[in-house]
């Protein structure tokens, strides 16, 4: 960790009364100009490589940053498999409502993956938000079923399965995909009407480039795109993700 940053370990209440763990990234100084909430991808945690890359390259620009974990993941309380999409956003309001009465109402909100999908939806309950950037998000909640097709008929059949993603076990349960099925981002981004910075690598294979087109045809002006060509879904290479911090800062100085 760089000398030129403060990093707190807090945990806030969601709305069910579990605690959620998370970390928050102050400049030196403590003064920050603007306050970031991130919003990790799904079965992910707040310390992925990546999200921890990211939060710094906008702390050393000025930028606190929150990042935690989802129910039921990382040092968060509660049972994954209670979870969905919803609950997520839920988390965010929980998140920036933390942000609100301890610090200072978070003003850009930047999600990863599913968490992309997730900040879209937020940013409808969560006034103080100026700009949102995504990173290689679905332009659909629904895309992430993909990731167990083959459990799918189990889910349905039996009201759960074992689903293997990223090399761990999760239960998926049939509320999961019910809760996914009803979420048309298209409206949500029709209301914001603040500016949006979509970042997608041509070469993801979790979630394709065209998820990219379709939101950011779908969002209003002031709206920008930036590829992030050879990165990978996770941005599991540290120079992609320090790029993508760097872009974020300077794009957002105009709106922060």
């Amino acid at each position: 960790m760089r000398s030129s940053m403060i990093s707190k370990k807090v945990t806030f209440k969601n709305n069910k009364g579990q605690t959620l763990a998370a970390r928050l990234e102050l400049p030196e100084n403590e003064t920050p100009r603007a306050f970031a909430l991130f919003a990790h991808c799904f079965t992910c945690n707040k310390n992925l490589t990546a999200v921890r890359t990211i939060g710094k390259t906008l702390t050393e620009k000025n930028i606190a940053v929150l990042r935690f974990d989802f129910t039921g993941l990382g040092e968060s309380e509660g049972d994954f498999e209670s979870t969905n999409f919803s609950s997520n956003v839920e988390d965010l309001y929980s998140a920036a409502q933390f942000l609100s009465e301890n610090y200072q109402a978070p003003s850009l909100l930047i999600g990863h993956s599913l968490g992309g999908a997730a900040v879209l939806f937020a940013s409808a309950k969560i006034p103080s938000v100026k700009a949102i950037a995504t990173i290689g998000a679905p332009s659909n909640p629904e895309h992430v079923a993909h990731l167990f097709k083959n459990s799918v008929d189990e889910i349905n059949a039996s009201g759960k399965a074992l689903v293997s993603i990223g090399g761990r076990d999760f239960t998926i349960q049939k509320h999961f995909l019910d809760d996914i099925q009803d979420k048309n981002i298209k409206h949500n981004l029709d209301a914001f009407k603040n500016s949006i910075l979509v970042m997608h690598s041509p070469q993801d294979t979790t979630v394709g480039i065209e998820n990219a087109a379709e939101i950011y045809r779908a969002a209003r002006h002031p709206k920008s795109f930036v590829s992030l060509n050879g990165a990978d879904h996770l941005l599991s290479n540290k120079r992609d993700s320090e790029y993508v911090g760097h872009i974020i800062a300077t794009w957002a100085d105009r709106y922060l």
